[in-house]
């Protein structure tokens, strides 16, 4: 597979002959022209990722070719070449709408990188034209995103939201859990009744008991009057309970009755009442680790994931982020008041280099950000956060050329292992499977580590 379309303009026959066998053999297709008017009517006609030109040629110079295809051909990328490398020639090729600037001499390595570049910026270009279609001509609702791990989690929705099993939904927070709940209620045959939905951890024991379960009258000093509980009032509707791992431990097992028996005994009453919801619940913790660290029930857990949805963090959805990100720009340009289209390609390549640890969420905020301080049709680089302006990928370094630096393979898989840990938020169950290790082995070489995640004795499953 070619690496770029490239055309490379000069007068200089040998130059081009060169440039053409060269960037040949490092997988770029290369086109030749020997004059700036022979080149621009051959853009009419053919497609090209770069053009490549020299800045001093008889007849249309460099700076004037840039110029035309700037005008006629914005998608197209030119790399101004050239022997006088003043500042002042550097930027009339800028201004004239050059991508980059080159001296000459010049190795052809650095021309390489340069074109790869380029090529990346015009993809770019054209993937953020292409998502902006996307949201303009498909009504893609909250629910979005192209990426193959997307497309496994709609087709598990499509599949199971006509059945009433309960359906856990597990991803970090800010991955849109909420989101593919109010879709799986959208789809489901009870998508007339009521979306009812609770936090678990927004409340202490005994309210959320009652918010859940209902009240008697008298049940405790400001209970005036009965009340039905979020169970009854989302019959033949979904209720969702957010946040469960957060639930307390104590309430754990009155919610695992009411899901077996299909009842709720409310606060202070002495009879039991029926209801008919369909149940979905969602944490972004790690429901197995709490079960060995006694901070949930073992047998809610096999009770409430029946059916498991995990929902990828956006780092690795690939290029759905430029998707949210047009979304949003669509969603809050109109509420600023500003005729903000999309995204630059330099602000593209920085979203799709950031890791997102807030996923979803944290889009959302940067481009509402971005859309308020933009002074432009598309947002800029400077517009986003210095944070993800700045971000570098970084890298575990287990070895140096210095002896003192070397350490053991024990101390590297430590270093290796606490890394990964980090990386999934303490998430053991993800970080095992991540290592090829199971839980058990991981947790023994913790404790050898003298790491936190000794494993504790199983939580009682009795009721």
């Amino acid at each position: 597979m070619t690496r770029g379309n490239i055309l490379i303009v000069d007068d200089d026959r040998d130059m081009c002959g060169l440039l053409q066998t060269a960037l040949g053999k490092k997988g770029f297709h290369v086109t030749t022209r020997q004059s700036g008017a022979e080149a621009f009517d051959l853009l009419d006609t053919e497609d090209f990722d770069v053009v490549v030109t020299d800045l001093n040629m008889k007849g249309m110079t460099g700076l004037q070719l840039c110029e035309r295809v700037a005008q006629n051909r914005p998608d197209v990328p030119v790399v101004v070449i050239t022997a006088f490398g003043s500042l002042e020639t550097a930027v009339a090729a800028i201004r004239a709408g050059a991508y980059d600037f080159i001296t000459k001499p010049f190795e052809v390595e650095a021309l390489e990188l340069t074109l790869t570049r380029a090529v990346q910026h015009r993809s770019l270009r054209e993937e953020v034209k292409r998502l902006r279609r996307v949201v303009s001509e498909k009504q893609l609702g909250e629910l979005m995103g192209q990426s193959t791990a997307m497309k496994k989690v709609y087709d598990l929705i499509s599949r199971v939201s006509e059945s009433d099993a309960t359906v856990l939904i597990t991803g970090e927070s800010g991955t849109g859990k909420e989101v593919v709940a109010r879709a799986l209620h959208q789809r489901s045959r009870r998508r007339e009744g009521p979306f009812v939905a609770i936090n678990c951890a927004a409340m202490p024991e005994t309210l959320l008991e009652s918010e859940l379960f209902g009240h008697a009258k008298g049940a405790f000093t400001d209970a005036k009057q009965s009340a039905l509980g979020l169970f009854v009032q989302a019959t033949n509707g979904t209720l969702f309970l957010d946040e469960i791992g957060d639930m307390p431990i104590g309430l754990q097992p009155k919610l695992l009755r009411a899901l077996e028996e299909r009842k709720v005994r409310p606060v202070g009453a002495t009879t039991e009442v029926p209801f008919d919801v369909h149940v979905v619940a969602a944490t972004n913790h790690d429901l197995e680790s709490a079960i060995d660290e006694r901070r949930f029930r073992e047998d809610l857990f096999y009770r409430i994931n029946v059916i498991h949805i995990s929902l990828p963090p956006l780092r690795a959805r690939g290029n759905d982020i430029l998707l949210l990100a047009q979304h949003f720009i669509e969603t809050f340009a109109p509420l600023s008041g500003k005729t903000v289209t999309g995204l630059s390609a330099p602000a593209a390549e920085k979203l799709l280099g950031y890791h997102w640890p807030g996923n979803v969420r944290e889009v959302k905020n940067c481009i509402e950000r971005a859309v308020a301080l933009t002074r432009y049709e598309q947002i800029a680089v400077e517009d986003l956060p210095e944070k993800i302006r700045d971000y570098r990928q970084s890298h575990v370094i287990v070895a140096s050329d210095d002896a003192s630096d070397l350490v053991s393979m024990e101390e590297v898989e430590r270093r290796y292992i606490l890394r990964v840990l980090q990386a999934v938020a303490g998430n053991k169950t993800l970080a095992a499977q991540i290592l090829g290790f199971d839980r058990k082995t991981l947790y023994r070489k913790l404790e050898r580590f003298g790491a936190t995640g000794d494993k504790p004795e199983r939580a009682d499953t009795e009721s």
